[in-house]
């Protein structure tokens, strides 16, 4: 996954969506590092809700769905 394409700066982070999300809109999510975590939003929401997990878990949920794409 490429996710340098598309930074964003918003709830003071640099927010980056995937390289694999195009630009038709639909189904993305954008990332962001913090000092509390990994931080995840809605691209079409940027102002709406943001989920903070840990980044252990973020690294097992990177793992579980890659490992998944043939479903």
């Amino acid at each position: 996954m490429n996710n340098a394409e598309y930074p964003t700066t918003a709830h003071g982070s640099t927010w980056f969506k995937s390289s694999y999300s195009g630009t038709e809109g639909g189904q993305c999510v954008e990332v962001a590092t913090s000092t509390a975590g990994v931080r995840v939003r809605d691209s079409k929401a940027a102002t709406g809700p943001v989920v903070t997990v840990s980044p252990e878990a973020w690294v097992g949920f990177v793992g579980l769905a890659s490992a998944d794409q043939n479903v």
